[in-house]
């Protein structure tokens, strides 16, 4: 995979949206901090002190829509399983793209899909993962939270990310 970092950047998302055709398959764009991070149905992803993750991978699949059938559950179990591989932490999935940590959020999964009749241009998921924030906005509080809220600990955040692209790199 190529990866490309930000400090910061609108949307991982967006950047990959407006950009695919000037990338290659498997490229997954970082950032530190998302000015308007989204998530699903146009709500915002807060991003916080740049120790949470927010990444974006675009890939070019040559393979039927319908293959893609279940992407973004199937996204959320490698997740989870990663979480549970990483730190024996089990989160709960509250399809179809949310994680879930003592009944609150601490993930969230955004699928797109751009098409041409049956051609496939680009597929972009979109991870945003709540690491080390402790301070959430006030409408937040009490529906997300972050692995050092609940474990009162800091999580090394790059070893993290390199677990993801690692389990992502064969999904497609």
């Amino acid at each position: 995979m190529t990866i490309e970092k930000y400090e910061q950047i609108e949307s991982t998302h967006k950047y990959l949206k407006e950009n695919y055709k000037k990338y290659t398959t498997k490229t997954v764009i970082i950032a530190n901090k998302q000015i308007s991070g989204i998530g699903t149905k146009g709500s915002s992803w807060f991003t916080g002190n740049n120790e949470n993750i927010a990444m974006s991978i675009l890939y070019k699949p040559e393979c039927e829509i319908a293959d893609l059938n279940g992407l973004t559950l199937k996204s959320a179990e490698i997740i989870k399983k990663g979480i549970k591989d990483l730190y024996d932490v089990n989160l709960e999935i509250k399809e179809p793209n949310d994680l879930m940590l003592n009944n609150k959020k601490i993930c969230g999964i955004l699928t797109e899909i751009n098409t041409i009749g049956n051609k496939i241009n680009y597929l972009i998921i979109s991870i945003g993962f709540n690491v080390n924030e402790i301070n959430f906005p006030k409408e937040l509080e009490n529906i997300a939270t972050s692995l050092k809220r609940e474990f009162n600990r800091q999580f090394e955040k790059e070893r993290l990310i390199q677990k993801i692209i690692k389990d992502f790199e064969n999904i497609i």
